[in-house]
């Protein structure tokens, strides 16, 4: 079993490493102005060390103080859910995701900017990038969610340094434990300027676990005040399930409650589980196992399967990001019935055709007796 288990990691590095992935040059501002585009501004803070050379660009080595900087993004009319269109060595804002504007900020006018966002009416999202993530892809990854959940929402990077590389895992956990402080007073800023609306805090991966410890610390810190301000989402995320008990422990019910999205065939954290030593994974968790639902509900969280959605990596760990363009339809469908499942604790399934959540059991007596 070690021996399919360590074939299982090799084939994964294999492909990580046949995949062709952008470079910086990606962050290069075009100047472009596209008819039936849209345009998304994308924030960021990052513990990533600035490049020396270049100040709009970071490496994956750690900075001292955390980094702010904000991205206009331009997304090409031609953009399909889900995908990134990658510029290549001629960038094509008509088919492409180009750079349009980028500048560096001071931390107080950032957190004035994130102030006047959310009394406009805006919600900020909070995107925490997982393991193997470079700074370019968590920027052009939240401005695709944006554009395709089309809500009245800024999106926010917490870029963390990241090795980019497969063979990274053990410097990114230390990063991200290097990162965790910043993360936590990121959420204080934002929660002292909201206004009304939660702020989104969304983590993928490794960033899910990075998100936990956050929320932890700051429970712990007795800032009940700051957390009350934020709901909590989770996709795939890779947590030791014994670790994430201990981490609900101190954390408690959340409210509106904690989402974590699941998919058991997730490859990749089939590989994170063999590298810890056997342990499921969170983001792995079978919604349909027995006792699952009456945990979830105990707890006061949320899971949803979201294995019925389409994955463009071979690792079914990014099904996330097509998970954003359902959102629209999801909240309508949440106003019409009233919300029956959505936005309530329990193990449910995501139901591709209708948008809808649903409990397993139920799919489950559908199929059996579709009248």
């Amino acid at each position: 079993m070690r021996h399919l288990s360590f074939a299982l990691v090799l084939a994964l590095a294999c492909l990580s490493a046949c995949a062709n992935r952008p470079d910086a040059d990606v962050l290069k501002t075009v100047n472009a102005k596209v008819e039936g585009g849209k345009v998304v501004s994308v924030y960021v803070v990052s513990t990533r060390q600035q490049n020396g050379s270049d100040k709009t660009e970071f490496s994956n080595n750690r900075a001292h103080s955390p980094n702010y900087a904000r991205f206009d993004i331009s997304i090409p009319p031609t953009h399909e859910d889900s995908k990134i269109e990658w510029p290549g060595d001629k960038p094509d804002p008509e088919k492409d995701f180009v750079v349009t504007r980028q500048v560096m900020m001071q931390k107080d006018v950032f957190n004035a900017d994130q102030a006047a966002v959310m009394r406009s009416g805006e919600q900020i999202g909070v995107f925490v990038h997982g393991y193997n993530y470079s700074y370019q892809e968590a920027l052009f990854r939240a401005a695709q969610m944006a554009a395709d959940a089309n809500l009245n929402a800024t999106p926010l990077v917490f870029a963390w340094p990241s090795q980019a590389n497969l063979a990274g895992y053990v410097a990114d956990k230390e990063s991200a434990i290097y990162s965790r402080d910043a993360l936590v007073q990121t959420l204080i800023d934002l929660a002292r300027h909201n206004t009304g609306k939660p702020v989104v805090v969304f983590g993928h991966s490794m960033g899910g676990w990075l998100v936990m410890e956050a929320v932890r610390q700051l429970r712990l810190q007795g800032r009940n005040d700051v957390i009350s301000h934020l709901q909590i989402i989770l996709a795939a995320p890779d947590i030791d399930n014994d670790v994430f008990r201990k981490q609900l422990e101190i954390v408690g019910r959340l409210s509106p409650p904690l989402t974590v999205l699941v998919s058991k065939d997730d490859r990749a954290l089939k590989a994170s589980s063999v590298i810890g030593g056997d342990v499921q994974r969170v983001g792995a968790l079978d919604v349909e196992e027995p006792g699952i639902q009456e945990a979830a509900t105990k707890a006061g969280i949320q899971f949803i399967d979201i294995s019925k959605l389409g994955a463009s990596d071979p690792l079914n760990h990014d099904r996330y990001a097509a998970f954003a363009s359902l959102i629209p339809q999801l909240e309508a469908n949440r106003r019409q019935d009233g919300g029956a499942d959505l936005g309530r604790a329990g193990a449910f399934v995501f139901d591709t055709l209708g948008a809808t959540v649903s409990s397993p059991f139920r799919l489950a007596s559908k199929v059996i007796s579709p009248q």
